[in-house]
C-alpha cells in the first residue's frame, strides 16, 4: 500500500505542466486518495475538518523550499475556545500536537472573521507560511513566519508575525472572560506548549492557516 502511494505522488510531482482534461481528472482521484490516505492514517477525523484538511495538504505540496516533512493547520473558522492549532507529521502519519490558538485583536472577539495584510493593522493573515528561524524577543522565545501567499500574508516578516507563547493564550483565560487573549495579528500558543512546538516546527516547516 505505501509503494503505491509513493508511485501516486511521485506520479503527481511529474505530471506535465500541459495536460489534457483526461490527465487532470485523474490528477485529481489520485490527490483525494494521498488525502484521505493519510487522513484516516493519522487519525484527523473528529479533529480537522477534511475540506479544510485536503485544502492544507495541497498547499504543503506546492510550497517550495520545505525542509520537514510537518503541516501545521491553523483553523481560524472555528472560535477561539476550541483548540484550532494542529501540528501534523506527514511522514509518520501523526498528530502531534493539538492546542489553543490566539487571532488578531482587530480580527474579532470570539471568533475572527476580519483579516488582513497590512503593517500594524493588528488582524491575522491567512494563506501558507514557511517557519524561518527563532530568536528571543519581546514575547519571550518566537519563531519567524515567511509568508508565501501573495496578497494575504506576504507582509509577515514586516509586520513581526510570529509565534510565540502567551499568558492569555490558556483555559483559565476562557473560563474568566468567555474567550481567548487576542495577539496584534500573532497565532500566541499556551506558554507551557510554546517552545516545544516551535522547536518542532522550526526551520522550514509549512503552516497553513484557514478561514
Amino acid at each position: 500500500m505505501k509503494k503505491a502511494i509513493y508511485l501516486i505522488i511521485l506520479m503527481m510531482c511529474y505530471l506535465p505542466f500541459q495536460a489534457s482534461a483526461h490527465v487532470l481528472n485523474t490528477e485529481r482521484k489520485n490527490a483525494d486518495i494521498v488525502v484521505n490516505y493519510v487522513y484516516q492514517k493519522a487519525h484527523l477525523k473528529n479533529q480537522i475538518n477534511y475540506n479544510v484538511f485536503k485544502q492544507a495538504f495541497i498547499a504543503y505540496n506546492k510550497t517550495k523550499g520545505k525542509k520537514k516533512s510537518l503541516l501545521t493547520i491553523i483553523d481560524y473558522s472555528k472560535p477561539s475556545t476550541q483548540k484550532r492549532f494542529y501540528v501534523i507529521d506527514l511522514k509518520q502519519n501523526k498528530l502531534l500536537y493539538k492546542t489553543y490558538v490566539s487571532h488578531g485583536m482587530n480580527s474579532g472577539l470570539l471568533k475572527a472573521s476580519d483579516f488582513s495584510n497590512k503593517v500594524n493593522s493588528h488582524k491575522t493573515s491567512l494563506g501558507t507560511f514557511l517557519t524561518e528561524s527563532t530568536y528571543n524577543g519581546g514575547n519571550g522565545y518566537s519563531l519567524k513566519l515567511n509568508g508565501l501567499t501573495r496578497g494575504k500574508n506576504d507582509n509577515a516578516l514586516k509586520r513581526y508575525i510570529v509565534i510565540h507563547g502567551a499568558k492569555y493564550v490558556s483555559e483559565s483565560f476562557i473560563k474568566r472572560n468567555g474567550y481567548l487573549g487576542r495577539s496584534w495579528g500573532c497565532p500566541a500558543l499556551p506558554e507551557a506548549l510554546a517552545k516545544k512546538i516551535i522547536d518542532t516546527i522550526k526551520g522550514g516547516s509549512v503552516i497553513f492557516a484557514y478561514a
